[in-house]
């Protein structure tokens, strides 16, 4: 067992197989359906969900999980022996997720004072958060020191990325995850809405006329973006998640665009969890890249 255990919440949107090599643990959001009370990746998942948002009138709404969410996965891991814990999650400003892992902490250690938990604001979303995750969780496992770890997730948060499409900005704009991407609401159908995070807050980073333009857009900023960090040296030294909203054939489309110009050192497909990818709506494609510091 690593000496660090990592914890996040589950719209992080880490894909499975990663999850359960890397030992990560997660909380489920909560999507509240008429009546019905539903844990992201517990009682609802992708399929099933997204085929039913695609007709539905009115929108679930959704809620982060509550400190005695993360303060019971904080016991069970101090109960199995673990003294150190990396919990990393969702921008602040976009959810309670990390105020409500915050006074988890402070219960916790009332009574463990023993324990160290380093509570992180990633200040990002969906795989850009899953991939200071997954690297947390790697650096864990190779017997890295808690300081360590979040010294590295500190200086890596400000360089990760994110660009996405989607059919509609009306997911984002019913459930008031519009941020400052609120003037292209009003755009034609036809036009596709590029948006992006910056200081942990949805952003407009463009707009074009069909699906295949926005790609090629997705692909210019990419490119463009590269030179633009001193943290990446060469072309090929990021990592990259296309995420998509029941879109996988489009994300693979993107895919094969994108890595006809870089080449990155690691690549996955991510489905947005219900809890995320309610406030996009199906048809969401995009990216999430990090640079691979070592």
């Amino acid at each position: 067992m690593s000496k660090v255990a990592v914890v996040t919440d589950s719209v992080a949107s880490i894909p499975d197989d990663l999850m359960e090599e890397l030992h990560i643990h997660w909380v489920p959001y909560y999507i509240h359906r008429g009546q019905e009370v539903l844990r992201d990746l517990v009682t609802v998942h992708p399929k099933s969900f997204y085929e039913w948002l695609g007709t539905a009138v009115t929108l679930p709404t959704t809620a982060a999980p509550g400190p005695g969410d993360y303060l019971q996965i904080y016991e069970k891991l101090a109960a199995s022996g673990v003294r150190e814990i990396a919990s990393l999650h969702i921008t602040s400003k976009g959810s309670a997720a990390y105020q409500a892992a915050k006074i988890a902490q402070a219960t916790i250690l009332e009574r463990i004072p023993d324990l160290k938990i380093a509570v992180i604001d990633t200040m990002n979303v969906a795989m850009c958060q899953g991939w200071l995750v997954v690297e947390a969780a790697r650096d864990a496992m190779s017997g890295k020191p808690l300081t360590q770890i979040t010294e590295k997730i500190h200086r890596l948060m400000p360089l990760t990325r994110m660009i996405q499409t989607a059919d509609t900005l009306r997911y984002l704009h019913m459930g008031g995850r519009i941020g400052k991407a609120q003037h292209l609401v009003g755009s034609l159908l036809s036009i596709k809405p590029l948006i992006g995070m910056e200081d942990g807050e949805i952003v407009a980073l463009g707009k074009t006329r069909g699906r295949h333009r926005a790609y090629q857009a997705m692909v210019d900023w990419v490119v463009g973006w590269l030179p633009s960090t001193t943290a990446v040296s060469h072309l090929n030294r990021i990592r990259i998640a296309y995420v998509h909203v029941a879109a996988r054939e489009e994300a693979e489309k993107l895919k094969e665009m994108v890595e006809s110009r870089v080449t990155a050192v690691e690549s996955i497909f991510a489905e947005l969890t219900p809890a995320l990818g309610v406030h996009s709506g199906p048809g969401t494609t995009g990216l999430c890249l990090m640079p691979a510091l070592e």
